[in-house]
């Protein structure tokens, strides 16, 4: 039943007025697409047979849409079930481009501001907004230690098995990388840790320092298969709790180790022989990146390896955009990105020297969609680890991140870097990289 209670009498006004309004709204939109009202109306626009059905089950949305235009509007929308999507989400997040392209002369825009008027201000769904008060927290990205701290627990706290249900076998948040395109997520992001442990050319016994290091999937595999000393660090209670219970499951307590901790508040000079920050950067803000920067360069032993990866943008700085306030206020309340060039600007101005960078964007389409796929295959478990809202927003932040990784708005890049001026064991050529790779994997020691 719709939330949408009309006084008697208004429904079949209301649905004129809103009818009028969308047909404005959408024409001349590419694509096809069928929109159903909350009184079960409904129509097709664009072109050719439907791709995705629109419900409007609010008209309070419409009255909004055409009097304030918020840029997160259809976005807040769909989290408060005010409209929803049946069929094919790609096809639906189309309509975003179209809206932010859209051009009507006086006289449609006056029309529609007359029609928005006869529809109701409030209804019972849009009071419902209440309800979302953790998605519409607020955060100065001051980048504080307290605040970075909340900023984690707001996007990785949300639930361990909640995660589970869409990430691999081995638990990676980040950027699989694929051979041919089709293998398995699970293959995917094994071909991921094993390319990160071989572009470090980690040896065995060697330090390793993973910060960010999530589940502690890197760590646990650079410890089985390279023979390394690793720990990890992260400011997610969640995540470190299940390392460490991970950690003890596989019986790597001798060579793995993960604490809770700020990346300022790290002690030592020359303390690590390689050092790894995968999908950490974007966290520290663009301010805070030199501190960032300099603790790697003190922590990392003069001829050690640092990989830095991390997801770009194609413009310089964060600037309020549509995306970039989406991406703020739901998914990633400390989140920065900035083009690749001024990453590495930054390094080299900490003093590194950069010896390889590869762009992995099409790997991470990839990845977001076998993450989206597996999302929706377990909505029902998903629905009983967290709430509508929550499963709708990593759903539609994970479809909308694929198109733009398609797109190439967004990027993700991983840097190999060293301390500027002191000899590393680089070989001469990538070769090393490629070559079999059970000349790689070496049996486990944990003593000594």
């Amino acid at each position: 039943m719709s939330a949408f209670l009309a006084e008697p009498g208004t429904s079949g006004a209301h649905a004129d007025a809103a009818l009028r309004i969308l047909k404005r709204l959408l024409r001349g939109f590419v694509g096809g697409a069928d929109l159903r009202l909350w009184n079960d109306s409904s129509f097709h626009v664009g072109q050719g047979p439907p791709a995705f059905t629109l419900v409007l089950r609010d008209p309070i949305l419409l009255r909004s849409l055409v009097t304030t235009r918020g840029p997160v509007l259809l976005a807040d929308a769909y989290f408060r079930n005010q409209i929803d999507v049946e069929g094919d989400l790609y096809s639906a997040l189309a309509l975003k481009g179209h809206f932010e392209g859209l051009a009507l002369p006086w006289r449609d825009k006056l029309a529609m501001l007359l029609d928005a008027w006869r529809l109701p201000s409030r209804t019972e769904t849009s009071k419902a907004g209440t309800l979302l008060a953790r998605l519409a927290q607020r955060f100065t990205r001051q980048h504080t230690r307290h605040s970075d701290r909340q900023a984690i627990a707001f996007h990785y706290d949300v639930s361990n098995d909640f995660y589970a249900l869409w990430l691999d076998a081995e638990r990676v948040y980040s950027c699989a990388y694929f051979k041919t395109g089709e293998e398995t997520l699970d293959q995917a992001q094994q071909n991921k840790l094993e390319h990160i442990c071989r572009k470090l050319r980690l040896q065995h016994g060697e330090r390793l320092l993973d910060i960010g290091c999530g589940w502690g999937a890197l760590i646990c595999w650079a410890a089985r298969h390279h023979g390394v000393r690793a720990h990890g660090i992260t400011l997610s209670q969640a995540q470190h709790g299940f390392a460490q219970q991970r950690i003890a499951r596989e019986g790597l307590q001798a060579l793995v180790t993960v604490e809770l901790r700020d990346y300022r508040d790290l002690q030592g000079e020359a303390v690590y022989d390689k050092v790894s920050s995968i999908g950490m950067f974007e966290h520290v803000g663009l301010a805070n990146m030199p501190a960032y920067l300099a603790a790697v360069q003190r922590l990392l032993r003069p001829g050690g390896l640092f990989l830095n990866h991390g997801i770009t943008h194609d413009e310089e700085g964060w600037n309020r955009t549509v995306a970039t306030e989406f991406i703020n206020r739901y998914v990633f309340p400390d989140g920065e990105f900035d083009c690749v060039s001024n990453i590495q600007l930054g390094m080299e101005r900490a003093g590194f020297e950069i010896h390889d960078v590869e762009a992995l964007r099409r790997h991470y389409a990839l990845t977001l969609r076998h993450w989206v796929q597996r999302l929706e295959a377990n909505r029902d478990a998903a629905l009983r680890e967290v709430d509508e809202p929550t499963y709708r927003v990593w759903r539609l932040y994970m479809a909308a991140c694929a198109l733009e990784f398609e797109a190439g708005g967004t990027g993700i890049y991983q840097i190999l870097a060293s301390r500027r001026g002191v000899a590393t064991a680089l070989p001469l050529t990538r070769q090393d990289l490629y070559a079999a790779a059970s000349a790689t994997a070496l049996p486990l020691r944990v003593g000594g």
